[in-house]
């Protein structure tokens, strides 16, 4: 009878030990006692985890606890500054590249006036050696890099990260960044539309626990990142929150970029803000420039900042009603030029929305400003790498060199 030979299985660390990360992730220390009675495993196959996370360097130990006898139990949390990850917010007209740990506090950080419509070549050779600056000039910066993500000013299928007929991106449609990018730093790239990012960066800076949350970005365009029940929503094919291109009630028939006519990014987005001051005589160029007559207080700025919110306010009442946020959060160029804008959207949010929808309703400015973009991709790319299934496999590749290592030495014995 023939012996069926069984080829061994690949070594792995201790099976569950990314489950048990996630328990750690709140920085807490706890010992292994108390990580035994929050999960309800054994003593042992605690151990044996933490001992698999102390090895990856994703936890470590935080002095000791009370002894009821014996040697004080040690504590365990999360390592946040063990790894880095890198960060970049791709505007139609700037960009924010930052080099953050695995909590997302930014470590360093560089800006930029980049032209997006230069194309994707002239963008990413820019972002690559950007990102290359930022790791020299911070110690263990490439040793430690874990991930990268990038928010880009247009609609991205999520799953692969291309862009998908961008209206204000010429020559992106489709195009590979993640690879692109992996062809000079092989981790995870994940791409997302820029708002997208931004409403997480928001959210997890000054808005926690709260799970209903638009984000709304208004600068050369108007865009609108959507949290309900604490999840991003990105719709079918990544386009959702493509608020710039919603015809606003009433508005006027101004050709939009899209192909349509009475579009908000139209009437309300920083370009035709800046030429609506400019046709009253004003020499205005940007959005900017509106903002700096504003703060002047120059009335016709004003004036001209109160409508954009207003009809910014129109749509954003549909969506009121549709979503019933607890919170919107209005950032961007244009949204920075002061509370005019804001004032606008209350303006209208409030009378042409429910009672009940706006019964709670909090509107206002961004708390992280322009930094919103890469916090928020910087929590993207992070939650990917350290979801429980990344970290067992991290774990198993540890396992399996350490493994093929004690093998190598047995056999030069």
């Amino acid at each position: 009878m023939a012996m069926t030979i069984t080829a061994p299985k690949s070594p792995t660390a201790a099976p569950g030990a990314g489950e048990l990360f996630q328990f750690l992730r709140d920085g807490k220390p706890r010992t292994r006692s108390e990580l035994a009675q929050i999960t309800g495993l054994s003593r042992s196959t605690i151990a044996a985890r933490v001992e698999a996370l102390l090895d990856l360097e994703l936890i470590g130990t935080v002095g000791s606890s009370a002894s009821s006898g014996g040697r004080p139990p040690s504590n365990f949390a999360f390592a946040p500054k063990s790894r880095t990850v890198l960060a970049a917010d791709l505007g139609a007209a700037h960009a924010i590249l930052a080099l953050t740990d695995l909590a997302g506090n930014i470590i360093d950080h560089l800006r930029a006036d980049v032209d997006i419509a230069a194309g994707p070549m002239a963008t990413l050779a820019w972002v690559i050696k950007s990102f290359t600056e930022l790791l020299q000039r911070n110690a263990r910066g490439l040793d430690t890099l874990s991930g990268i993500a990038i928010g880009v000013p247009g609609p991205v299928e999520h799953s692969t990260g291309r862009p998908t007929k961008p209206p204000i991106m010429p020559g992106w449609n489709d195009f590979d960044i993640p690879g692109t990018i992996q062809q000079h730093f092989d981790v995870p790239v994940l791409v997302d539309n820029d708002v997208n990012i931004m409403a997480l960066g928001e959210k997890t800076l000054s808005w926690p626990t709260t799970e209903n949350l638009i984000f709304v970005k208004v600068a050369t365009g108007v865009g609108v990142g959507i949290i309900s029940g604490g999840e991003l929503q990105r719709g079918a094919q990544g386009s959702a929150g493509d608020l710039g291109h919603v015809q606003v009630p009433g508005g006027a028939a101004k050709p939009c970029s899209c192909g349509n006519t009475g579009c908000l990014e139209a009437l309300a987005g920083g370009a035709a803000v800046a030429k609506n001051l400019a046709a009253l005589g004003h020499p205005v160029q940007t959005a900017s420039d509106v903002g700096k007559l504003a703060e002047e207080n120059n009335t016709a700025a004003i004036q001209v900042l109160r409508q954009a919110g207003r009809d910014i306010g129109a749509v954003l009442a549909m969506c009121v009603n549709l979503l019933n946020p607890s919170v919107i959060v209005l950032g961007g160029r244009l949204a920075r030029a002061g509370e005019h804008v804001i004032a606008g959207v209350r303006e209208v949010v409030y009378y042409r929305s429910t009672p009940l929808a706006t019964q709670h309703l909090v509107i206002g400015g961004s708390t992280a400003k322009d930094m919103a973009g890469v916090r928020g991709a910087s929590m993207l790319v992070i939650s990917h790498i350290l979801s429980a299934e990344a970290v067992d496999k991290l774990a198993n590749a540890r396992a399996a060199t350490r493994s093929s290592h004690d093998t190598t030495k047995e056999s030069l014995r």
